[in-house]
């Protein structure tokens, strides 16, 4: 995949209070600021406005696996949300299991206030949106 056409790429990984964002630029993979939700609908506006703004062609969006149980509540609540969006291009769905874990991981580093400050404003969020990527490249591999 050359650079012109991974800059098109945006991921998410979607959560009831913040929306992690991630993009890749000259091969690198960036988080970008998370969009926090009042609602559904604000977080579907602002996402469409990043989308369009960054002319993203292709959007991944990290799905759980359903676990054990195959609990799919979450799995609907994701589709849902996307559902939302006025956007045209490719909707690409990515198994996100423990990509939290790994992005908390990443920040063993800092304090504990620190990681906690993370999860709150979101950077957390968009951590688990680069792994997301980081996945669906790997796969295009």
């Amino acid at each position: 995949m050359d650079s012109s056409q991974s800059s098109k790429i945006l991921a998410c990984d979607v959560g009831l209070k913040r929306i992690g964002l991630a993009h890749i630029v000259q091969g690198i993979i960036l988080p970008l600021k998370p969009i926090i939700r009042r609602n559904r609908n604000q977080a579907a506006t602002e996402l469409a406005e990043l989308l369009a703004q960054m002319g993203v062609e292709r959007l991944i969006i990290g799905l759980p696996s359903g676990g054990l149980g195959g609990d799919t509540s979450t799995q609907k609540r994701i589709k849902h949300f996307v559902g939302l969006l006025t956007f045209g291009g490719e909707v690409v769905y990515v198994d996100e299991d423990f990509t939290s874990t790994h992005a908390l991981e990443s920040l063993h580093h800092a304090k504990r206030e620190s990681r906690q400050a993370y999860r709150k404003n979101g950077v957390l969020d968009s951590l688990s949106a680069c792994e997301i990527l980081r996945r669906y490249l790997g796969q295009m591999a």
